[in-house]
């Protein structure tokens, strides 16, 4: 069968959880086309064990947690203000993980930091009180709120283009706090975990610094954004360079020149998602969402923004993967639950449709639910889906139940 997207062409599960080889690592979104050229996908090795999980076996027996936080310590020493001017900086929205990363280091490690918000587009009650809440108790925050003509533009486009309706808001998060950082001259930005943890290449076991690929450009020519280069966006739609470079990195010369380092907290850190949420509610009062989210079983992760539900019914569109996958693999990880539990959970709400924000999604991005639907349908990958009597099935299942297994 054909697959899209540069996926692998068979589809193989790990053996410890419910992740499969069509999972994405992470990549530069500046450089998202339709194909995902150069993309990487989860690697499984020969005794069916993916890197995720080997990643997490390395940090039960092989990380000398102790050292590592010895380290951060050290390393908030050296930047430390002795005024209180702003000596770190935390992005985030005031979900769980930010939360977690701004009061420990001012509370356990004596920081200051400064914490910065590129917003959802579309924010949920509940998200927006955890932002307030979050900075109403002992941190500054600068948030920044792009043109939003310009925000839902793009939103359509990368829905459209990539069937990727979260884009913005990750450009976003990647690239809005360098500029500020550089702004304040604040040398420490910290971001949550490494992408290790969720089946990034083994080698940021051994380094904290994340990529600058992820948060700097060295050439517009090469720049994408909602699958449409730079220079066409500029041209096509009307859309001013200044407003464009809102969404854009740090140039690669002027970054290499502020000696801002972007830091991964959980390569210090054992960083646990349950063990996090559970920290946020006692110590900054975080509140988790009032029902279970679509598309999975838990309430706590990634609730500030409307648009993220729908976000990973996309991945699942796209790659066979939805959220319960996602978080069912971690937790079996974590031995939270069991691998026969983790299947059950994605056989009962993985892909389930996202219905409750649905409506008001499509008039901000003014689409319908039959273009929605006919998107959906280009980029169901052959190799990934069948169709039968009208409807949509996986070929393959982590509960072998797909039309090909």
């Amino acid at each position: 069968m054909e697959s899209y997207f540069n996926l692998p062409n068979k589809v193989v599960f790990c053996s410890k959880c419910t992740l499969s080889n069509q999972r994405p690592h992470s990549i530069s979104e500046f450089k998202h086309t339709k194909n995902r050229e150069g993309a990487v996908y989860l690697k499984i090795n020969n005794n069916g064990v993916c890197d995720a999980c080997k990643m997490s076996e390395i940090k039960k027996s092989n990380i000398d947690w102790d050292k590592r936080e010895k380290e951060l310590a050290e390393l908030c020493d050296r930047y430390r203000s002795k005024n209180g001017d702003y000596d770190c900086l935390v992005p985030g929205s005031g979900g769980k993980d930010s939360r977690f990363q701004s009061h420990i280091l001012k509370n356990k490690y004596g920081m200051n930091p400064l914490t910065v918000t590129w917003p959802p587009l579309m924010y949920t009650d509940y998200g927006y009180k955890n932002f307030r809440s979050w900075v109403d108790n002992g941190f500054d925050n600068i948030s920044y709120y792009s043109n939003g003509e310009v925000s839902r533009l793009l939103a359509k486009l990368s829905t459209k283009n990539l069937l990727h309706p979260f884009q913005t808001f990750i450009l976003g998060q990647y690239n809005f706090a360098p500029k500020i950082a550089h702004k304040y001259n604040i040398k420490l930005i910290f971001y949550g975990e490494t992408h290790s943890d969720y089946g990034g290449p083994l080698v940021e076991t051994s380094k904290s610094l994340r990529d600058k690929s992820f948060h700097t450009y060295s050439n517009l020519n090469d720049i994408y954004i909602a699958g449409v280069k730079f220079s066409e966006l500029k041209e096509n739609y009307k859309i001013t360079e200044k407003d464009l470079m809102n969404f854009l990195p740090m140039e690669e010369s002027l970054f290499e020149k502020t000696n801002i380092k972007v830091m991964a907290l959980g390569y210090y850190l054992r960083w646990e998602p349950q063990e996090i949420y559970y920290y946020a509610v006692e110590k900054t009062n975080f509140k988790p969402r009032p029902f279970r989210t679509q598309g999975t079983y838990g309430k706590y992760a990634s609730i500030d923004d409307k648009i993220d539900d729908l976000h990973y019914y996309t991945t699942f569109i796209k790659y066979g993967i939805g959220r319960a996958t996602y978080d069912s693999a971690h937790e079996i990880r974590n031995n939270h639950i069991s691998l026969e539990e983790g299947k059950a959970l994605v056989k009962k709400y993985d892909g389930e449709f996202p219905d409750r924000y649905f409506d008001e999604i499509m008039e901000f991005l003014d689409m319908n639910k039959e273009d929605f639907e006919k998107i959906c349908n280009e980029f169901r990958s052959p190799h990934l889906w069948k169709k039968k009597s009208n409807s949509w099935f996986l070929r393959h299942t982590v509960n072998k139940d797909g039309t090909d297994d």
